[in-house]
């Protein structure tokens, strides 16, 4: 699809179709769709800007453990967002420096979280492990 963020809400849906076919719960669904969003809108915002361009989105699960893996695709312009440095979460709002939250939420939030450059693409990928609750 189009990378455009008029396109989040197709994206959230594609996503959370899988995730409710594996019956996870609702808290691991609200962490993964906020890692989708964040993902999502940062291609969508600055991979081709200031044209825009295609993005391509795969879910899969994988056993042992169980656990949903979305890879995200672009070939925009080469960039590993794993590579800059972690937030100052201990600082006051005002001394922090602007960006990088986001990409922080979802290392966090996520089981692991990997970037690559191949074939002319950004690669970056999710995996978070399932539970039934």
């Amino acid at each position: 699809m189009e990378a455009d963020t008029k396109n989040l809400e197709q994206v959230i849906s594609f996503i959370n179709t899988e995730l409710e076919r594996k019956q996870c719960s609702d808290k691991i669904r609200y962490e993964i769709d906020i890692a989708v969003e964040e993902i999502y809108v940062n291609i969508a915002s600055y991979a081709y800007s200031p044209e825009t361009g295609m993005a391509w989105i795969r879910c899969d699960t994988e056993e042992q453990p169980q656990q949903i893996v979305i890879q995200f695709l672009d070939s925009g312009r080469p960039y590993n967002p794993l590579e800059r440095p972690d937030p100052d979460v201990d600082l006051c709002l005002e001394e922090r420096q602007t960006g990088g939250l986001g990409i922080y939420l979802v290392k966090q939030s996520m089981t692991s979280v990997d970037y690559e450059y191949r074939g002319g693409k950004n690669i970056f990928t999710i995996r978070k492990e399932l539970d039934r609750n």
